[in-house]
């Protein structure tokens, strides 16, 4: 049973196959973003070409209706992710957790965010993505390195204060197929019932 399986019966268990919404994949370049898009498509992992133009799909995940916005994360790329801002229902932050030169680079662009009144409410989910990779830090360090340590809001209960932003990390691997069914499972808490 894959992840999409166990995925799909598991949100329709708890009652979310009614769920809708728009999710963007933010993040510096090389993190992983239209990788995990295609992996969530097709069940696919290929190399890609850096994101020049915002890739979207529809998808259905576990029951689950989202249109995925995929933007690039080279520094062009990034002056237009406010431009999908008003189309987010929740956020997908990558960072590549091997590449540790380009952390605090990674954390000046999600303090940016995070920061962003437009997507002051929206949910983010953090994927610490490459951890199969020989010196990718660990969950503790990211956290500790994003400046996020006490601003996670958990990964087992559901925020109901409409005034705390829905804030959680989890570590991936997209080659290993780990990590990100959860972290997915987590978003749709937060997504719209259609």
């Amino acid at each position: 049973m894959g992840w999409f399986d166990w995925a799909r019966d598991w949100l329709s268990y708890f009652g979310f196959s009614n769920k809708s919404g728009r999710i963007l994949f933010l993040g510096l370049d090389n993190a992983g973003k239209t990788t995990l898009l295609g992996k969530l498509a097709n069940d696919q992992l290929h190399v890609h070409r850096p994101t020049f133009n915002p890739n979207v799909e529809e998808l259905t995940l576990g029951g689950i209706r989202v249109k995925t916005i995929d933007m690039g994360g080279h520094k062009e790329a990034r002056r237009l992710w406010k431009d999908y801002f008003f189309k987010a229902d929740g956020i997908v932050f990558l960072v590549d957790a091997a590449d540790r030169e380009r952390l605090y680079e990674a954390k000046n662009e999600l303090d940016l965010l995070l920061q962003t009144e437009e997507i002051a409410k929206a949910p983010f989910l953090i994927l610490g993505n490459k951890i199969d990779l020989p010196g990718a830090c660990g969950e503790e360090e990211l956290v500790h390195v994003l400046g996020l340590s006490g601003l996670l809001t958990g990964k087992t209960t559901k925020v109901k204060d409409p005034s705390v932003r829905p804030l959680e990390v989890f570590m991936t691997s997209l080659v290993m197929k780990m990590g990100y069914g959860e972290g997915f499972c987590w978003l749709a808490e937060y997504l719209k019932n259609s």
